[in-house]
């Protein structure tokens, strides 16, 4: 074997290990960054499952169940029947539209104790984001309506200027 071939045999093995290594920590990293969406429901009949997975899972906030502590938020999510206490310990403070009967997604993990320990926290108010109903303040009314009309004017085809 020539030492050419020696060399490109070295830098092939090189270059498959690291490409191996690459897709190993691609592999590993999206992994661990995967989280599954359950509903309370959901979470609740997943037995031992639930313990293992990052899960998000949504609600609305049970109105009185909020306890804060600076970044360190304690609160109860409700769907339907449901409920599911949930621990936040994110390093951010919770968003501002997080209050009581907001929709809020809780991203992290399933307790033994039953209760779910956040690191991420999303919300919004419903009424916020609901469309708005014609006539309440804040909507446009059509221009009809308002007494506004529109004149139509006509422009000569030849280019000349009214006097």
């Amino acid at each position: 074997m020539s030492s050419q071939t020696g060399k490109y045999l070295k830098f092939g093995g090189v270059t498959v290990v690291i490409l191996l290594s690459l897709g190993y920590l691609a592999y590993t990293g999206v992994q661990e960054s995967k989280s599954y969406y359950v509903t309370i429901k959901e979470l609740q009949g997943m037995g031992n499952k639930a313990y293992s997975k990052r899960l998000r899972v949504a609600g609305n906030v049970q109105p009185g169940s909020i306890k804060r502590s600076g970044t360190h938020v304690e609160f109860v999510l409700v769907e339907q029947d449901l409920t599911l206490p949930v621990v936040y310990s994110g390093a951010e403070a919770p968003p501002d539209t997080f209050k009581d009967n907001s929709q809020a997604l809780a991203e992290g993990n399933f307790g033994h104790d039953g209760v779910f320990r956040a690191k991420g926290l999303q919300a919004k108010c419903a009424s916020k984001y609901a469309p708005q109903q014609p006539g309440q303040p804040g909507t446009a009314a059509p221009a009809a309506e308002s007494g506004k009309s529109m004149t139509k004017v006509e422009v000569p085809a030849s280019g000349a200027t009214a006097q």
